[in-house]
Parts: C-alpha cells; structure tokens; sequence
C-alpha cells in the first residue's frame, strides 16, 4: 500500500450500475474507474436500447438526483402490460390502475439514463475520477487492494467493486468462479414510428417452439413511438438484421398482429448475443460484484438493468450504515450484502429462465398446456399482483 490514505471504495466500471453505485457513496472516498471518458447528452434521435425501469428504482435514481436530470419528455411510464402466448389468443394483462399505482415501470434510453448519471460526478464530493481508462491487475491483501490501471497508475482502495460487465476483470483477478451457459439467441433492438397511438402500454409475443423461443417485445417511447427488442435465435436475428427498413417493419408489423398499426423504421437495427451468466459468489476478501459482473439473465422479462440497480441500492445501504471507523472491506459488511441480493437474484433468474424454457419447449401439446397457464394466471388476480409487485421492486 502507498503512503496516500487509501480510497474507502474504487468502482470499476462506470456504466450504469457503477455510476449509480459513485452516486449513492456521496461523501465517501471514492475512486471511480471508467474506460469512458465522459457521457455526453443525447440528442434528439432515439437510442435503440432502452431499460424499463421499475418504481422502486426510479425513487433509487430520484434520491440520487439524477431522475430529474432526465427530461420528462424521454421518460415514458408504463400504464399496462399485454403479454401473448403463442397461440394467438391467451393472453394475460397487468394494469396499474388496477393495481392501485401510478406506473408499472418507466421506459428510459440508455443514453439519457447514463448521461444523467454522469451529470455533477465531476463535483461530487469524495469521490475522483479515472476516465478513458480500466483494470489491468489487482492484488488483494488482508489489508485492502492495490489496482494497476492500462494507463500506468496504481490506486490503494478498501474495497473494489467490480461493476465491470460480463467479462468483469474485477471478477477474474478475485478468482470468483461464473457459470454460463448461452442461450443460441440473440437480440435485435430498434426503434419505430407507428400509425396507432400505444396508449402507454407495452406488449410482449410469445413465439413458441417453432420459433425457437423466440420473444417480441414493442414497449412505448414518446409520442407515435415503441422500442422492440426481438429476442430470436442467432440464424433468425442475423436475418432480421440483413432486411431492408421496409421488410423488416412489415415483419414487425405481422409478428405484432399489426397491434400499433403500420410501423416505419426510425433507428437502425443492433444484434445483441444473449446468455445466462451467474457468479458463484457476490463477494471475496475486498471484492464486490455488481450488475452483469454478477448476473446476466435473459431480456424477456426486461429485469437485468433493474438487478443491477438494486445491487447498487443495496451495496450502498449497507455501506453507508457501517458504524464510523469501520473498513468499508470488512467481510462481516461484505456478507450482509450478499446475503440481501441472494433470494431476489435467485428468484428473477429462475423465473426468467424457467419461462424461457417453458416456451421454447417443443410439441403441441406443451404449447397448450402453457397457454392455457397464461390464461388461468390472467384470471387470478391474487398471482398477478405478486408477479407484478416483485417486477416492480
């Protein structure tokens, strides 16, 4: 260790989830490492990826300031959910009228949510930033953690947070041991006008088998606007990527069963590889994980950004409650939070997995038993309203 005092928490990784961690540890020593060197804000145009982010979550972000910083033009709320089997006419509906709240989730772009992260880190009090750099080497020791940076320089930190994607180095250096398993799947997201009004509601197609699984989300953007993310297998999603504008629309439009009406291209498409990937621990001596560093589930139910929030929600609790004087490393404090984050992570990831597989699951019979489990679910309210309030936060 140097003779400088040691930063209480160097966050690696300054996307989403280490920068809502930065934000959160307000008036701690933090260092925060970023290979970005600063998010600008967007423009007008529409980013092709978006997150739906839950209420609780949004409170998470309004506490930290950045909530605000969004424009409220370029957060649209959620006010209902249809999701379809694959038959065509089961169906169940979440509703947050209903339900006696305001919203089910708020659709955000991405660049909007991290340019609004970003804005005042540079004058956040403690904390220093590294930008236009990563991790090349940590060495761990009873004592804290000693970081070498690509560009040269050696930070002392209490504790590391590796919030630095699924190929986490943080992860990597603290031998944590990560399962992963692909699902032959890929995303395809993008933008699109469309000619009926989406009422704020979001939809979501279950393909079945002969799809391979395949998944449509359209989920409401502001105005005339929806953002889909088609989740099909590598061979379909690397077609839908090679089709004209027009083309790619119309298939749009029909797999929706033309719900919003003629569509029109407004973003060009991006593929995105999907797999599951779970770390054997969230924690190791002067290591936390968070974020996809940790967990990466599949986007059918749109719940990975929102886990990677509540670990740093949760981080951040349990980092601020410590009692004075005590190391922000110390595995006592380490412990409590993974053992906070275990039964949400394992249940999100068994049930996005299980409903992977329950449709991706071959034969005509299977396809009506789970049709007809939507359509029973939709009848039940009680099970609605527990799914509902757990995606919720």
């Amino acid at each position: 260790m140097s003779a400088e005092r040691p930063f209480d928490v160097l966050v690696a990784g300054g996307a989403l989830v280490g920068a809502a961690l930065a934000r959160a540890l307000s008036g701690a020593r933090v260092a925060l490492v970023s290979s970005e060197r600063a998010r600008q804000l967007p423009g007008a145009d529409f980013d092709p990826r978006i997150y739906a982010v839950s209420p609780a979550n949004a409170r998470f972000l309004s506490k930290l300031g950045a909530w605000s910083a969004i424009p409220e033009a370029r957060r649209t709320p959620v006010h209902a959910m249809r999701v379809y089997g694959d038959d065509g006419a089961s169906l169940i509906e979440f509703d947050a009228y209903r339900s006696g709240c305001s919203e089910l989730a708020w659709i955000v772009e991405d660049g909007q949510l991290q340019a609004a992260l970003w804005n005042g880190l540079q004058h956040q009090d403690g904390l220093t930033l590294y930008p236009a750099t990563s991790l090349r080497a940590m060495e761990l020791s009873e004592s804290g953690a000693v970081v070498a940076l690509e560009d040269g320089r050696r930070l002392d930190a209490r504790l590391v947070v590796g919030a630095d994607g699924a190929r986490s180095l943080v992860r990597a250096q603290a031998a944590i041991p990560v399962e992963e398993r692909a699902y032959g799947q890929s995303a395809v997201v993008a933008n699109f006008a469309c000619s009926r009004p989406h009422r704020n509601v979001a939809f979501q197609w279950f393909q079945g088998w002969r799809k391979g699984g395949a998944v449509l989300a359209l989920l409401p953007l502001p105005g005339d606007h929806v953002s889909m993310v088609w989740s099909a297998t590598d061979a379909e999603a690397a077609r839908l990527l090679a089709l004209d504008p027009g083309t790619l629309a119309r298939d749009v439009g029909a797999a929706s069963r033309d719900a919003l009406g003629e569509l029109a291209l407004v973003t060009p498409p991006r593929g995105f590889k999907l797999q599951q990937l779970v770390a054997g621990r969230l924690i190791a001596p002067r290591v936390a994980l968070a974020g996809d560093a940790a967990h990466v589930i599949h986007p059918l139910a749109g719940q990975g950004a929102n886990l990677g929030l509540q670990d740093a929600r949760s981080l951040a609790e349990v980092l601020i409650a410590r009692e004075p004087g005590r190391d922000p490393g110390d595995p006592g404090l380490l412990r409590r939070y993974e053992r906070a984050r275990a039964e949400d992570i394992l249940a999100m990831r068994t049930t996005v997995h299980g409903l992977f597989r329950l449709f991706d699951a071959s034969g005509p019979g299977i396809g009506r038993l789970r049709n007809a489990g939507l359509n029973l679910a939709n009848r039940l309210p009680v099970l609605k309203n527990l799914l509902m309030r757990h995606a919720m936060g």
